[in-house]
């Protein structure tokens, strides 16, 4: 059943909450104890403080700041992030595992910059990268102070009767700068206002019940708008909390071995919901395979600490039908959606009690999608951006009828669920002439169960070549073996990987060739592929390394 319809106020619903002595936000414990947490009098208390100072730098300047946000997934990531809402303020996070290259693309006219611990590491090292006497202005202009959030302190300044409560502005304008990536190492920074935030939280909300978001746990980056959106904003907006993993502890797509050391922490946050990439998902099957025969409540608190049900949303690169199938029999249903920044992220997912396995869901009620002449999903919508800060030629256009040309490919059903087939942009041609699209051949070779991520590169190439993820520890041979039979099985002679290429899962590389949502960087594959890496033709068990 739908739970609210009202138009959301993302900043008005926030201070609503702003006297509750709920918790807010947990850090979990590395050694699996209780933690902290802060309510949300405390964290709105903080940020409303924090709103203050950059309302009295708008005041000096006669605009907004344009504000950096350098942290980990933290206490201090949140108010930051509301203070800049809070003020109006443009926001412009940055993942602190960004190279400094791509982090000065964004922060180049910053005007002040927010830090963490994790965040004044990252200035560390980019100032020792660039020469001892170098403290940071490689990645941030000269003029722009660093500040670190400190909770405590802001508390401690926060007047008699509580901090100034600000009203929320009625006009729409830009208020995040958020990164995506484009064909050169510089990020594009897509514009996002904050009616098309608020139009997209209405939609979610009015697809989903309160109690879905009583607790959630982050473990991707929250410099990605869609878990600022799933991880904060939602389950802040239904009076629920978000855990963050332990100080220190890697984030999933930050370090090849951080989702399955995530996994021991599942039981001790008791998610209700989380978004996870598609390599997370394969993860949940191979637990679940374990114990087959365990009841679902069993395996639910085996796995996430309690028995109720647990929304799993996954975006990125798609999940084969059958891994959802069979995770969805075992009780633990993973929800696909798709979205872009573009479209100030959602455009349209599986819902609880919606689910069609092998599409991407319904669009949200402020979406419309329709397809071109040529299969790309073009859309519609209240949430869509106000344009990049720089353009490169993987840009998005928005035609002169309003739809979003999204590069996507995509078919729509009798009941307008959305499959996402291929990017239009990496249809690829072999030398022979023949088209190959990638996305839907990486689809099914992820089948496999020990493959966590499949890339396919074949443009201008004699032969197909593949660049496959396997599980640490398999033996290659074997692994080899296999992709070869399911190749020669399900696929045809000009789809299926010719020349086959390993890396383990726990392989560094495995970070530079994926994003965290599991889409594959094809420029840095195609480079590591054709080195001849670890690579045979298939069938071919001889190893070769470079």
């Amino acid at each position: 059943m739908p739970h609210d319809t009202l138009p959301v106020s993302l900043a008005q619903g926030l201070l609503d909450q702003a006297d509750s002595d709920a918790v807010m936000v947990r850090v979990l414990s590395g050694d699996g104890g209780t933690g902290t947490t802060w309510s949300y009098r405390e964290i709105i208390g903080a940020a409303l403080v924090l709103a203050g100072h950059l309302e009295r730098w708008a005041a000096e300047h006669g605009r907004p700041a344009k504000v950096g946000l350098l942290a980990e997934n933290s206490p201090e990531w949140v108010v930051a992030d509301l203070a800049a809402l809070f003020a109006a303020a443009v926001e412009v996070p940055v993942p602190t595992a960004f190279a400094a290259e791509q982090a000065a693309s964004l922060l180049d006219t910053a005007d002040l910059c927010y830090v963490d611990d994790g965040g004044t590491r990252a200035l560390a090292r980019w100032a020792a990268d660039s020469g001892p006497a170098n403290t940071g202005s490689k990645v941030l202009p000269d003029t722009c102070p660093v500040t670190a959030v400190d909770i405590k302190a802001l508390l401690a300044e926060t007047p008699a009767g509580g901090a100034a409560r600000p009203p929320v502005p009625a006009e729409d304008a830009v208020i995040k700068v958020i990164h995506t990536s484009g064909t050169t190492s510089a990020p594009k920074g897509v514009q996002i206002r904050r009616h098309g935030l608020d139009a997209l939280l209405t939609s979610l909300r009015a697809r989903t019940e309160p109690a879905v978001f009583e607790r959630y746990l982050s473990i991707v980056p929250l410099s990605l708008l869609i878990e600022q959106v799933a991880g904060l904003y939602m389950p802040f907006l239904a009076g629920g909390s978000v855990s963050f993993l332990p100080p220190g502890t890697a984030l999933v797509g930050t370090a090849a071995d951080a989702a399955p050391r995530m996994l021991s922490l599942l039981r001790q946050a008791r998610p209700t919901a989380l978004v996870v990439p598609p390599t997370v998902a394969g993860l949940f099957l191979a637990l679940s395979d374990q114990q087959p025969g365990e009841s679902v409540p069993e395996r639910r608190r085996r796995i996430f600490g309690h028995e109720g049900s647990v929304f799993i949303a996954c975006g990125g690169a798609p999940v084969p039908a059958e891994i959802l199938q069979r995770l969805d029999a075992y009780g633990v249903t993973v929800h696909e959606g798709y979205g872009l920044s573009e479209n100030s992220s959602v455009v349209s997912w599986n819902f609880p009690g919606q689910v069609r396995f092998g599409t991407v869901g319904r669009p949200l009620d402020h979406v419309q999608a329709e397809l071109a002449e040529d299969g790309e999903l073009l859309i519609r919508s209240t949430s869509l951006f106000a344009g990049y800060t720089r353009e490169d030629p993987s840009s998005v256009v928005v035609d002169d009828q309003g739809r979003l040309h999204t590069g996507d490919l995509a078919e729509i059903d009798e009941d307008g669920y959305l499959r996402i087939t291929g990017r239009k942009k990496s249809m690829v041609i072999t030398s022979s002439g023949r088209n190959v699209s990638p996305e839907w051949v990486e689809a099914r070779y992820r089948e496999i169960g020990f493959i966590r991520e499949a890339a396919i590169v074949a443009d201008g190439l004699d032969q197909v070549h593949g660049l496959f993820v396997i599980e640490a520890g398999l033996d290659q041979d074997t692994a080899r073996e296999r992709i070869d039979a399911f190749g020669k099985e399900r696929l045809s002679g000009i789809e299926r990987a010719a020349v086959v290429h390993l890396m383990s899962e726990d392989d560094p590389e495995y970070a530079t060739c994926f994003t965290v949502t599991g889409r594959p960087r094809r420029d840095v594959i195609r480079t590591h592929v054709l080195r001849g890496h670890q690579s045979a033709p298939a069938g071919d068990t001889t190893e070769e390394k470079a």
